[in-house]
């Protein structure tokens, strides 16, 4: 049977001409409806205007009338990541949109590879909404913690050989079983110390910049003890345990400042994506510098001015990184720096002056400051006449302030119904008298000067006990004063980070 021959519609040869013509079509007229809206006066002063096809049903985001006699019409607008798109639907005849007709047009060009390959990186090393979202201090910040990892993750590259090499794996002098004991025993004494230092735990809120630094040194400390085992392989075991304990403890303190640091950065609850992104740079930056130091470490390089180098740029990125927090809290070096600009000019430091001038070298741990708040009362006090003649003076506050005159340190006491404000007026108490001391010592060290050389500028119990009068004076009028200009500054005083003792004086 011969096959049945079906007769085609003569429209079906103009199919594709009619698609292409038609997707011309719908791109012009949806740049011809946009460049009308742009220019088109507010909906309010547009007349309204009859339709012959009498009066239309109007939906939500559908534009004016204006745009019923063409072939398309424009529904809505819509924006994602800064480039625009159209949404428009065929008309009937009847002026009704089509069923399913709805159709997407993009009103940008198409980006450049190079602006999505920089759009890609910046979703993986910027957050959300950058630079709005941050702080300005991010970036500093950023940019030098890059940089501290790099130099650490090209130190890494040298140690782990040297251990290596030490252990006997590149020379085949020591069995598997051995090495492998060691190696564990190595990482154990590391767990040991990361556990016995997370007891400091509270210290790292007080003075993380100060702890941070001193961590990334003994990390330094700890990679420098791993180098020394190339020296002595015998002592492979010690020096591994040691450089690991070191390293550790070092870990342990990086983790606990992260994320304060990080809180700082973030404006509004964006705290988890700061710190996702800073965390992705950091590893970024030590992959290459591990990369790098690979290809350096074929050429055998010095080990020690190799270590040098790279030790150098970690611990002054360090320093820069940690410089470079601005951090809204009052901790003790911070409240130093505050305290003594008010009392010498009157005014309290912005935040980014404040941060700058804070002491990062001052270890916490040690206790060389002029000013102790919260010690106990043997420690101020020498003898009961002392204490008795200037308690009348603290009678309505919750503290009490001396100058210890063997020791040259003010003591601010504290009682036991101190709380958050108390403690910071004690601490500011503290530092009145003792500017007040000092500005009594220079001034008679300047009298004295061409005639007793090296006198003894102590004050006397009397002149004492009229120094402390004189900052009770002072503070009763200036501490509300200080609060106040700091708060203006952005300096946070609701809570104080200022470590004081644990000793309270009790009611007799």
């Amino acid at each position: 049977m011969a096959p049945i021959k079906l007769k085609q519609s003569p429209n079906s040869a103009a199919t594709s001409v009619a698609s292409s013509t038609e997707a011309r079509i719908l791109v012009r007229e949806s740049l011809r409806i946009t460049a009308t809206l742009a220019s088109a006066p507010p909906l309010d002063s547009v007349p309204p205007t009859l339709s012959l096809a009498g009066p239309q049903p109007r939906n939500p985001g559908i534009v004016d009338n204006q745009f019923l006699d063409s072939t398309l019409r424009l529904i809505c607008c819509e924006e994602i990541d800064g480039r625009r798109w159209n949404y428009v639907a065929d008309n009937e005849p009847s002026g009704r949109s089509k069923n399913g007709s709805i159709r997407a047009v993009c009103l940008q060009t198409p980006q450049a590879p190079i602006d999505e390959m920089m759009s890609f990186i910046r979703s993986y090393v910027v957050p959300e909404g950058f630079p709005e979202s941050v702080t300005p201090s991010y970036v500093p910040y950023m940019t030098w913690r890059a940089l501290k990892h790099f130099f650490g993750g090209a130190m890494g590259v040298f140690t782990t050989q040297t251990l290596l090499n030490s252990v006997g794996v590149a020379r085949n002098k020591a069995t598997p079983g051995a090495i492998a004991i060691n190696w564990i025993l190595k990482d154990g004494a590391g767990r040991v110390g990361k556990m016995l230092f997370a007891r400091q735990g509270k210290k790292f809120d007080y003075d993380l910049k100060q702890l941070r630094f001193a961590g990334d040194l003994l990390m330094e400390l700890g990679a420098g003890v791993e180098l020394a085992t190339a020296a002595a392989p015998h002592l492979f075991l010690p020096l591994a345990c040691a450089a690991n304990v070191a390293k550790n403890v070092a870990a342990v303190t990086s983790t606990s400042t992260r994320t304060p640091i990080y809180k700082a950065f973030a404006k509004g609850e964006n705290i988890g994506d700061v710190t996702a992104k800073g965390e992705c740079v950091g590893n970024i930056a030590d992959l290459l510098g591990t990369g790098l130091s690979i290809m350096i470490s074929k050429r055998n390089p010095s080990l020690v001015t190799t270590f040098g180098l790279l030790s150098c740029g970690y611990i002054f990125s360090s320093y820069r990184e940690v410089r470079s927090v601005v951090l809204h809290t009052l901790n003790r070096a911070r409240f130093n720096v505050a305290v003594e600009s008010f009392l010498k000019t009157g005014r309290v430091p912005s935040l980014q002056k404040g941060n700058m001038n804070e002491r990062i070298l001052s270890f916490p741990w040690l206790k060389e400051t002029p000013v102790v708040l919260g010690p106990r009362f043997k420690d101020a006090f020498q003898d009961a006449g002392s204490y008795l003649a200037i308690e009348p003076l603290f009678d309505k506050e919750k503290y009490i302030v001396t100058y210890n005159q063997t020791k040259g340190k003010v003591y601010a006491l504290l009682k036991d119904q101190a709380k958050s404000d108390d403690i910071l007026k004690a601490a500011f108490h503290a530092h009145v008298l003792l500017h007040f001391i000092r500005s009594s010592s220079g001034a008679q060290n300047s009298s004295r000067k061409q005639g007793e050389g090296f006198s003894n500028s102590v004050p006397t119990t009397t002149n004492l006990e009229a120094e402390i009068a004189a900052s009770c004076k002072m503070v009763s009028t200036s501490y509300e004063i200080f609060k106040s200009k700091a708060s203006e500054q952005g300096w946070v005083m609701a809570e104080s980070l200022l470590n004081p003792g644990k000793a309270r004086l009790c009611h007799r």
